[in-house]
């Protein structure tokens, strides 16, 4: 089967290029025309410390596909993902599915335009970036994980699982990615507040006058999970329970546990910080914690930290504020 990967930057480059290696057929999609060009002609260059090779590989522009594919992975960002579904779904063949290869809770978008028996549940913690046509780096091995929204075992998300396991040998096949989902999506609200500053993931993490306001992020996305009856799942050192329950030594050992994860890749900054700092542009921050602050009201909950980190992050990406340390002082009086 033919796979065409939809968003060849940071997770569906290092996708496309370990499945085209082992000898999968893949066919790249991306909206970068220079990018497109460098990988179809002197390949895609994926370097850093867990492994460099360079892969050429089938690559076209959203405007020259043709045809239509069983499966398709999507991996663009997350605030992208409704406007990759226009220009996709003519090329997704009856009875084919998308895998949602993304940041966030992009599922339900998929889901509820596709349906849920033709989307499949993927989580990707993998540290990689973009950092030029052509040029990716992949920082760190991570968790990885893959399940059907209604948690049944099937012969497609094996057959899913197997392909992950080529870029992540410790792949989860679950029953319950939903809970891969909200657990992220906790630890995702931390790595939006590092966003804030100019310090590398762990160095924000690490500082002391800070540590209210991260407890207080995850606290507020695992209460929210908990609304949506939803069990999250802890990877890569994020324990949703203690953050849930707001359990002191036990917050503290996972963010502990997230310092040393995070200190050990090549990926210093997330995603997140790239396309504010470098890339200056919009980041996933309403499709990731907006949506947040949309489901606490449907609950009837308030979210104050999270509220105020998401008009934050639009006050650095409208140039009214600077990345600084202190912005998360702002936010440290809504902890009490």
């Amino acid at each position: 089967m033919t796979v065409l990967i939809w968003g060849a930057g940071a997770i569906g480059g290092i996708l496309g290029a370990y499945l085209a290696r082992a000898g999968h057929d893949v066919h790249m999609v991306d909206i970068v025309a220079e990018h497109v060009e460098a990988m179809r002609i002197e390949g895609l260059r994926i370097e850093g410390p867990v492994e460099e090779f360079t892969q050429v590989l089938p690559a076209l522009t959203p405007e020259e596909v043709t045809g239509t594919y069983d499966r398709i992975i999507l991996a663009v960002k997350a605030h992208h993902t409704e406007a990759a579904l226009e220009q996709l779904l003519p090329h997704l063949a009856a009875g084919g599915h998308v895998v949602s290869a993304q940041n966030g809770l992009n599922e339900r978008v998929i889901a509820a335009r596709i349906g849920a028996e033709n989307t499949v549940g993927c989580f990707v913690n993998y540290g990689a970036d973009w950092l030029e046509p052509g040029r990716i780096l992949y920082g760190n091995r991570a968790a990885v994980a893959i399940g059907e929204l209604d948690g049944r075992i099937t012969d497609r998300a094996r057959e899913i699982h197997a392909l992950f396991s080529i870029v992540e040998p410790d792949a989860v096949l679950t029953d319950n990615i939903w809970g891969y989902l909200w657990g992220k999506m906790g630890y995702g609200a931390l790595l939006f507040c590092t966003a804030l500053t100019p310090d590398s993931m762990s160095d924000a993490m690490a500082r002391p006058e800070h540590r209210a306001v991260y407890e207080a992020l995850g606290h507020e996305v695992m209460s929210l999970a908990a609304a949506e009856g939803v069990s999250p799942l802890g990877f890569n050192g994020f324990d949703p329970e203690a953050f849930r329950t707001r359990d002191a030594a036990g917050m503290t050992q996972a963010m502990d546990r997230m310092i040393a994860h995070n200190r050990k890749t090549a990926k210093t900054h997330s995603g997140i910080w790239r396309d504010l700092a470098v890339r200056r542009r919009k980041t996933e921050v309403d499709a990731q914690m907006g949506i947040m602050v949309v489901i606490a009201a449907r609950h009837g909950m308030e979210v104050p930290v999270v509220a105020r980190l998401v008009e934050l992050i639009h006050d650095i990406e409208d140039g009214r504020r600077a990345q600084s340390a202190e912005l998360v002082d702002l936010l440290v009086p809504l902890c009490a």
